[in-house]
């Protein structure tokens, strides 16, 4: 099974891992879009009332320039210790053991807008960048990243893909149509019996699940052996409309 996961706006500052080498990314294949992406941002950065203009930085923020100024130069995190926030917070992969740590690295991959999907211990430097930013210098996020990054996952040949993605990284790497996959909302039930979708909950949600998985590590090769690992271990997962599923909490 492949989890794909989203990232996060909020990072971790800093690292004690070498610069970032693209060339040890998971998913090789993206080395070209993810070298030109790289590059636009560094080059962009020269300029640091244009980077703010385009990154729609506010004066607090604009210190997240030099971040992208030095993505070749930086120290690097493991990707899942990177990002922060809400989901990131609620998986704490600190936290974990080895195995589930290692777990995680065999398993997860967390989809960038500047280098696509990463896997979650491969090593990167912080940077500012979100999936609607049109970069000077390349084509549209979503029109150098969505063919390149369906063809890297077809390749990686997973059994299963549980896309735990927002829509907009959807947008910037569907998934293949020859790979089972399946798309998660998060939802609670209403007084009615309806379910509705969650937001700040359902990124909380995501980062619980995901520490489930890493904790349990079950061997899940389509929905319903997730949906049997998930009963077991006190989730509910529902089917949703056409190849999405409910996790409800």
């Amino acid at each position: 099974m492949l989890v794909l996961l989203p990232p996060s706006e909020t990072k971790r500052p800093g690292g004690a891992g070498a610069p970032l080498d693209i060339g040890r990314l998971a998913f090789p294949a993206l080395r070209e879009p993810r070298e030109a992406v790289v590059d636009a941002l560094v080059a962009l950065s020269a300029d640091e009332d244009a980077a703010a203009r385009v990154l729609k930085l506010n004066a607090k923020r604009r210190h997240e320039i030099a971040d992208n100024a030095a993505l070749r130069t930086a120290p690097t995190l493991a990707a899942v210790d990177r990002y922060t926030g809400v989901l990131y917070d609620a998986l704490d992969a600190a936290s974990l053991d080895g195995e589930a740590c290692s777990w995680l690295g065999a398993h997860v991959a967390i989809h960038s807008a500047p280098l696509g999907p990463v896997g979650a211990l491969d090593r990167i430097p912080a940077y500012r960048l979100a999936a609607g930013t049109s970069l000077p210098g390349v084509l549209p996020l979503r029109r150098v990243w969505a063919d390149a990054v369906r063809d890297a996952v077809a390749a990686s040949d997973p059994d299963f893909v549980l896309d735990l993605r927002s829509e907009a990284y959807v947008a910037l790497g569907p998934l293949p149509s020859t790979v089972a996959s399946a798309y998660v909302r998060v939802v609670t039930p209403t007084p009615g019996g309806a379910a509705r979708a969650l937001n700040h909950f359902n990124k909380h949600a995501k980062g619980a699940f995901m520490r489930a998985l890493a904790t349990h590590r079950p061997a899940i090769a389509n929905v319903d052996e997730l949906r049997a690992w998930a009963t077991s271990t006190g989730w509910t997962i529902v089917d949703g409309r056409d190849g999405e599923i409910a996790l409800v909490v």
